[in-house]
């Protein structure tokens, strides 16, 4: 093995790196790449046991890391999800938000909105099911934040059509509620479909759907 490695040497190349081990831990990362991998691995574990089956022990050992340098970046489970659901709940404001704003349209509005939805469920179907499908929804903490983007998006769509309509604002709000619920409840069961449906068939005929609805009320100058 000596007389290989020298070979190797002499010769320009580089010896083998040696190969990690699922036992073996990883190498020091700078604080946010470490904490991107340990949520990423929490992710991997929470969708395949719930909240209440993951361990601790589980999810540092799927991040390849000692169960101290996971606890020094989350100091608890909770915590750990609390933080990967703020990670995702972001995202998905943030699509959504853009969606909206891509256009002036309101028919390219609401198409924008039901495909981006639809494709933030498709590239990444771990998120979805972690932050709408989770055994720990009715805690008080991941309610409230569900509440949060909820209506940030709900409201969101509700000043465009109060806007144009002048319809009052609860009756906007109510509209608006309703056009976000049925992009997260349709696209949850396109997730059952698995593929045997297009994703852009399924968005546009929610986007239909919803655009033949809320046409109905006339814009106003």
């Amino acid at each position: 093995m000596v007389h290989e490695a020298r070979a190797d040497r002499a010769s320009g190349g580089e010896p083998a790196a040696p190969q990690r081990t699922a036992g073996q831990r990883s190498a020091r990362l700078p604080r946010d790449e470490r904490r991107a991998q340990l949520l990423a691995a929490a992710q991997e574990v929470f969708v395949a046991n719930g909240y209440h089956g993951a361990a601790m022990d589980e999810i540092a050992e799927t991040a390849h890391v000692s169960k101290p340098v996971l606890y020094q970046h989350f100091p608890s489970k909770r915590e750990l999800y609390l933080a990967l659901l703020d990670s995702h709940l972001a995202s998905l404001t943030d699509l959504m938000l853009g969606a909206l704003s891509s256009t002036t349209d309101n028919d390219e509005r609401v198409q924008a909105v039901m495909r981006a939805y639809y494709r933030f469920i498709a590239s990444d179907d771990q998120a979805h099911r972690l932050v709408f499908e989770s055994d720990l929804i009715n805690d008080p903490d991941v309610s409230s934040r569900l509440e949060t983007f909820n209506k940030t998006f709900a409201d969101a769509v509700a000043r465009v059509i109060a806007e144009d309509t002048k319809l009052p604002q609860l009756e906007a709000q109510l509209l608006g509620r309703g056009l976000a619920g049925m992009a997260q409840v349709s696209a949850r069961y396109w997730l059952e479909t698995d593929g045997n449906l297009d994703l852009d068939v399924a968005s546009d005929l929610i986007y239909r759907l919803a655009w033949r609805g809320i046409s109905r009320f006339p814009k106003e100058s």
